[in-house]
């Protein structure tokens, strides 16, 4: 089912779209890819939406930074100096987070309409992000398959391919709050995370190099912990990158007894506990839990490759899951 959500100052419509399977209810827009809200029941059987979301499309206009549920693209996280070397030549982005680049840009994924088609139990999303926009190179032929499986899991596909080198590592920026949508802090969920090491990093959220082992430190969540606040970091992923998902986490609430799960293909996740999230939300109010590659792999050789050429096909898969206990 789709409806009209609202119309650009351009012109151009947005759509909602919204998949129901296995007592999981998904609104999506064409707008920036974005989940608006996720309903799934929790321990009492009532559905409750665990995404921060706006209930009209101004609000997105208008606050952008949060990135509510947004597709993020081409390169979700940071990008030092807005600037890369691939094949001898530098590429000059668009500096959008001090001197740096954050999530694609000045208008990334997240501000564009999609072409939605719908497909057996979900949606695919596409479009062609021109050569040289933003500054990345290639022109870049991208595709978002977001679907529910029979036991209502959010699974979420990006397939792309390039007429030429360049760096890709969307995302995708949901806010998640198990016991509801407004309802308050999310600092109390638990977290677990199969992850033994993550990427330190500077004041301006550059890794500093080196990956540094968690044990004795607050982001070691190996056997849970409470998110707590003061989290914008990349947890590195015991398993690496897989050909298929494999669950890594868990985000526990124990007043609704909702619980989620993260299954991906993508060696690392970012935790970021919302803490500069800005009005009308209060810090805190939601967890982000963004697969993806490691912030800055263009500057950094060490770190797992996010370099695409012509003639290879990009796939990336993560798989959000509900239950409750």
């Amino acid at each position: 089912m789709n409806e009209l959500f609202g119309t650009l100052s351009d012109g151009t419509p947005v759509h909602r779209w919204t998949l129901e399977r296995a007592g999981t209810r998904v609104r999506m827009l064409s707008y920036g890819g974005i989940v608006q809200a996720v309903e799934v029941p929790g321990r009492e059987g009532r559905p409750g939406n665990v995404v921060l979301g706006f209930s009209d499309l101004d609000g997105y206009v208008a606050r952008p930074e949060p990135y509510l549920g947004a597709l993020i693209g081409r390169y979700a996280n940071r990008i030092a100096g807005a600037r890369f070397p691939l094949d001898g030549r530098v590429h000059t982005l668009a500096p959008n987070n001090g001197p740096n680049s954050l999530h694609g840009g000045e208008r990334g994924f997240d501000k564009r309409v999609w072409d939605v088609t719908p497909v057996p139990h979900g949606l695919r999303l596409s479009r062609v992000s021109a050569d040289g926009e933003e500054g990345f190179p290639g022109r870049l032929e991208m595709s978002v398959t977001y679907t529910l499986d029979e036991r209502g899991a959010l699974g979420i596909v990006y397939e792309a391919v390039t007429d030429a080198p360049t760096v890709l590592n969307p995302t995708n920026h949901s806010y998640w709050n198990l016991t509801g949508a407004g309802a308050g802090s999310a600092a109390g969920h638990e977290l677990r995370c199969a992850a033994s090491r993550f990427t330190p990093v500077d004041a301006d959220l550059i890794p500093t190099g080196g990956l540094r082992d968690v044990t004795g430190t607050r982001f070691d969540f190996r056997e849970g912990r409470r998110t707590g606040t003061g989290y914008d970091h990349n947890l590195v992923l015991d398993k690496g990158v897989t050909p298929t998902p494999v669950e890594v986490a868990e985000l526990y609430d124990p007043s609704s007894g909702r619980v989620l799960t993260v299954a991906t293909t993508e060696p690392g996740m970012q935790l970021y506990t919302a803490d500069l999230i800005g009005k009308p939300f209060a810090p805190g109010a939601g967890v982000a839990l963004e697969t993806q590659h490691f912030p800055d792999s263009p500057n950094r050789p060490d770190f797992p490759s996010t370099v695409l050429r012509p003639g290879e096909v990009f796939r990336s898969e993560t798989v959000y899951g509900f239950s409750v206990r």
